[in-house]
């Protein structure tokens, strides 16, 4: 027996309700019964305490893609919003002791989706997406077996040398943003040659122009998750880690043998320690003289039932 469609019924049933033509009910019908709303675009928003006018065209019609374009990648922003809860914890007070503006966190978010094993095709690695040869100016040590881009803390100190370095060469945070982006060689010249003051003003390529205001619509987004349709409740966010720090002066020849001797395994040790690019780490006189290692708390890698997940944002989740 063939099954009718619910939308079917719907409509054969107004057609013979209303005593309407055929003709009358498909002219009538959408085209899909799924309905998707633009989302709005304020008069202006805020980042890293910089007011963004968003009344001229071009700034209007940046913002409008990254915020429908983000509201309706529904399984990649929900995830962000997961790992936030994950990584934000670590991120927010290295940006706070380096005085760098908290909304700098979304550059991460908009950089590696918030992957610490992501790699460009150009070869940027971490979250905050390193380039190899630009990480050692930075303080990152980058060899065969230890490459310090993946090295969540590491790199995100890094990045903030970046920042201020670029802040106290441009003086808005906005030109800061893009100058990652595009690199500060390009975006001084590029202000030269364009006779401008600031980023924003700026011809540049596709991906730059749209990289701050991916950045604008993810922290709109992450400031109030509901509003933009992502319910989730504390259960459905990532475990903030917990580590015992194991202070390593001496060459390991095998990492695999020295996680089984830490009571996890290989697979995750190189997982909360992704800066260790081989199966061994050397010590030697001409390298650090130490390495720290994360080894995980056994309740860390576990979702235990009933256990609760510590909650880094309440904005993110629904009211219980």
């Amino acid at each position: 027996m063939y099954s009718i469609p619910v939308a079917g019924i719907c409509i054969l049933a107004f057609f013979l309700l209303s005593n309407i033509s055929q003709q009358e009910v498909s002219s009538n019908t959408p085209y899909v019964l799924a309905m998707t709303k633009s989302v709005p675009v304020p008069h202006k928003v805020s980042f890293a305490g910089e007011e963004v006018d968003l009344d001229r065209y071009d700034l209007h019609e940046r913002y409008d893609r990254e915020i429908n374009g983000f509201t309706y990648l529904h399984s990649t922003t929900i995830l962000l919003i997961k790992k936030a809860n994950r990584y934000f914890p670590i991120i927010e007070p290295i940006l706070r002791e380096n005085n760098i503006p908290d909304d700098f966190k979304y550059l991460a978010v908009i950089e590696s989706n918030l992957n610490h094993r992501a790699v460009s095709s150009a070869g940027a690695a971490g979250l905050w997406q390193f380039m190899p040869k630009t990480a050692p100016s930075y303080g990152l040590e980058v060899s065969a077996e230890v490459d310090e881009r993946y090295h969540i803390e590491k790199s995100t100190r890094a990045a903030c040398k970046y920042f201020r370095e670029a802040y106290n060469k441009y003086g808005n945070w906005a030109s800061v943003a893009l100058s990652y982006n595009a690199g500060q060689g390009r975006i001084s010249g590029e202000l030269d040659k364009q006779l401008a003051d600031e980023g924003l003003d700026l011809w540049l390529v596709d991906e730059t122009t749209r990289y701050y205001f991916r950045m604008l619509a993810m922290k709109q987004i992450f400031e109030e998750p509901p509003k933009y349709g992502f319910i989730l409740t504390e259960d459905d966010l990532y475990k903030p880690t917990e580590f015992k720090e194991v202070k390593v002066t001496e060459s390991i020849t095998d990492l695999a043998a020295f996680a089984k001797e830490q009571g996890i395994n290989y697979a995750q040790l190189k997982d909360f320690n992704t800066w260790l690019r081989d199966r061994k780490l050397t010590i030697s006189a001409r390298s650090k003289s130490s390495y720290t290692i994360l080894i995980p708390t056994q309740e860390s890698l576990y979702y235990r039932k009933g256990s609760k997940t510590r909650v880094h944002n309440r904005a993110w989740i629904t009211h219980d």
